[in-house]
């Protein structure tokens, strides 16, 4: 009997797709632990998981009916790709659908930094402000700023044609130059986090990119310049980052993605030149239901037709 595990509950679309099939879904409030995953994926045919499930060899090779593991989301660090392959499991992943909502939660972040709106915000809602002054809570305009994207995938190239609508000069750095109709010109790593005003990390997360912003970088950044990551958090190491940030060696941060996730460095959240969201690059409705019906669709294809639409693997 084919049985589908869901490894935590997601858009009601999901299970449209995989309606025909018998289907276990975990229900826990909680990100589900190993143990309960290892019991879930014991006799199941497939498992569809979100980007916060460990899927690690021993679950993996307490699952012998296991064909196929679709990851609910664009990475798929979470799983341990080895073992997987040694064992003769497909694993797919879900991307492009995040592309637009990821992009635009890049501007809303860099927008919040450098206009100062989530300061502004608690402002209001705490002591509160004397009126209008000339001098009054000073933010910084996007126009005729210098946008450094590092990563010129799909999600960095949508976030450059936002940006150019702000009047932003775009700079971007990649593994190789592109060719682009954006206007973004291409910089070495190390060009471009001279030049940039403002810097958004984009790029797959590898042994190449742990901690590629660390102390060093950050001393070659301008002193106005601020940082975002909407990769993944391991890109950047928190604690120079926070030691940066106290020493005004940068001027800001916008966070979505956090190094130990779901930890957060205390003392980020301290600092008021620093904006946090709780990595919702792609949570919106819309997204979140096309990943859905992409990672359903996925185990459907390879159980009927032998192929997957997305493999990693």
């Amino acid at each position: 009997m084919t049985r589908i595990f869901i490894s935590g509950e997601i858009p009601a679309i999901g299970y449209s797709v995989l309606q025909d099939y018998v289907v276990h879904v975990y229900h826990g409030e909680n990100v589900i632990g190993e143990g309960e995953l290892i019991n879930g994926v014991k006799d199941a045919t497939a498992l569809l998981c979100p980007l916060s499930t460990k899927v690690s060899r021993k679950v993996i090779e307490s699952a012998p009916e296991l064909k196929i593991i679709a990851n609910y989301g664009a990475g798929f660090d979470n799983i341990d790709l080895e073992a997987a392959k040694e064992n003769g499991i497909v694993v797919t992943n879900t991307p492009k659908v995040s592309t637009d909502a990821t992009a635009e939660l890049t501007l809303g972040l860099m927008l919040g930094l450098m206009r100062r709106i989530p300061e502004g915000d608690q402002l209001c809602r705490t002591e509160g402000f004397n009126g209008w002054a000339p001098l009054f809570f000073l933010g910084r305009e996007l126009k005729g700023k210098t946008l450094g994207i590092v990563g010129f995938g799909k999600i960095g190239q949508a976030v450059a044609e936002r940006a150019r609508a702000f009047g932003m000069n775009i700079l971007y750095t990649a593994r190789t130059e592109k060719d682009n109709t954006l206007g973004a010109q291409y910089r070495s790593f190390d060009q471009l986090v001279e030049e940039a005003d403002v810097l958004s990390i984009h790029t797959a997360y590898s042994d190449e990119t742990y901690h590629l912003f660390n102390e060093t970088t950050f001393k070659k950044m301008k002193k106005q310049a601020v940082l975002l990551n909407l990769a993944r958090g391991p890109v950047v190491h928190e604690e120079a980052l926070v030691k940066a940030l106290k020493n005004k060696e940068i001027a800001g941060a916008a966070l979505d993605v956090f190094e130990f996730e779901p930890h957060i460095h205390d003392e980020l959240k301290l600092l008021p030149n620093v904006v946090l969201t709780p990595h919702i690059g792609n949570a919106t409705v819309e997204t979140r239901d096309e990943m859905a019906k992409l990672a359903a669709t996925n185990i459907i294809f390879y159980l009927e037709k032998g192929e997957a639409l997305t493999p990693v693997i």
